[in-house]
């Protein structure tokens, strides 16, 4: 098979939580389990640093790596969704998997991955730990794709783990409350392994004090913590929450030696050394142009607070959600005052543009009903002067379309 070949084989398969929402969720460890056992259980053979969170995981992952790598260590990372290719995912020291790789890897596991029925996520969370493996790498930033407890990306047993913000999204799956989602979240814990928790929050922060007593792990709220301010590359001043989990688990993870510099470095070459995109990725200027792969109410409220801050003429924002969002939730926390471009991400969960403009407007949001993202963006280049600001965002799939 092609590398094209490949990846619409792998797309196929037990759906894809990408394209497909809730019903593709597996919420069982099986598969991954009996997919490693028969690599050769591959993440037995690096080092490696477990990342779950509502929001801030993907961010504070590829900081982590960019750091490491300053330090002079060989770095794998993995992360989910990718943007543009299905290789961002699984990356070593920046530089994605080879399409060889993926296309002989598939080729070799085929007829198991068939007669198992694996998930698009379990074969991908198994690429990703054999390459690791066979490349040898110091240690690998592993993302959680969803959740925690029953995420496949759960049989590590990691030198630290890391937990960022927590709040209400993926509730068909993870639970309906913040104790219920925390907990999943809190899966990752394991014993005797230090768990850092980048923010601390009160109505919370008892179900990580259990688990971690329960798993007689160590504990550090890092928001509470004392760190030295750096710099980081990644705009928008909501990174600071993050950074502060990251120096905490620096300080935790044993066996690597990782001075000042490292992590100065680190912090301003995250998009050098990582190749991170969408976090207030700056796209353009005269008019400015932002995006953001937030897409949750915890996320968007920073973003929106970060866009408070901006200066400019008129805002021209471009937005498309998929179908399983909660649009009260969100859609109340962006401006009245802005021009709007409502579109739909093209992938099947996409929501339809004129059903989230009909709902944007019970809020006063008005604007105008676009087919893509590529037309909504065109519109909001034509109509912004230099001096405006346009914003696009509301989902990871939206802003793929654009960076």
């Amino acid at each position: 098979m092609t590398y094209e070949q490949t990846l619409n084989w792998m797309f196929a398969q037990l759906p894809m939580y990408q394209q497909k929402g809730k019903k593709a969720f597996n919420g069982k460890l099986d598969g991954i389990m009996v997919f490693t056992e028969r690599l050769g259980n591959p993440h037995r053979l690096f080092k490696s640093i477990h990342v779950a969170g509502t929001n801030g995981k993907g961010s504070s992952s590829h900081m982590l790596a960019s750091i490491l790598q300053e330090a002079g260590y060989t770095v794998g990372l993995y992360t989910s969704p990718h943007l543009k290719d299905f290789r961002e995912r699984i990356r070593i020291n920046g530089k994605t998997v080879s399409k060889k790789f993926v296309i002989d890897f598939i080729s070799n596991h085929k007829s198991f991955l068939e007669e198992h029925k694996l998930s698009f996520f379990e074969m991908t969370v198994g690429m990703a730990f054999g390459y690791f493996a066979q490349k040898n790498i110091d240690i690998a930033i592993i993302e959680v794709g969803l959740g925690g407890r029953l995420d496949s990306t759960n049989i590590i047993v990691p030198e630290v783990s890391l937990i960022t913000n927590i709040g209400l999204d993926h509730m068909d799956m993870l639970g309906d409350t913040m104790d219920k989602i925390a907990f999943e979240k809190a899966g990752i814990i394991k014993k005797d392994i230090p768990v850092v928790v980048s923010e601390y929050q009160p109505r919370i922060a008892s179900v990580f004090e259990n688990v971690a007593k329960s798993k007689n792990a160590k504990l550090i709220f890092a928001s509470k913590g004392k760190f030295p301010k750096y710099e980081t590359s990644l705009l928008g001043n909501y990174q600071d929450r993050n950074v502060k989990g990251i120096l905490a688990v620096i300080k935790e993870l044993k066996g690597f030696k990782i001075r000042e510099e490292h992590i100065r470095k680190g912090l301003l070459k995250v998009q050098e050394n990582t190749h991170l995109m969408g976090r207030w990725q700056l796209l353009g200027e005269h008019p400015k142009v932002i995006c953001d792969t937030a897409h949750n109410k915890e996320g968007l409220a920073l973003v929106m607070q970060q866009l408070k801050e901006e200066t400019f003429k008129k805002l021209h924002i471009v937005l498309g959600f998929v179908k399983d969002k909660n649009l009260t939730n969100v859609l109340l926390l962006f401006p009245g005052e802005a021009q709007y471009y409502f579109c739909k991400p093209n992938i099947p969960r996409g929501l339809d543009a004129t059903l989230l403009s009909e709902q944007a407007n019970e809020f006063g949001l008005k604007g105008a009903v676009y087919p893509g993202v590529d037309l909504a963006l065109k519109a909001a280049r034509t109509n912004a002067s230099e001096q405006d600001l346009i914003f696009i965002g509301g989902s990871n799939f939206t802003v793929a379309e654009i960076v």
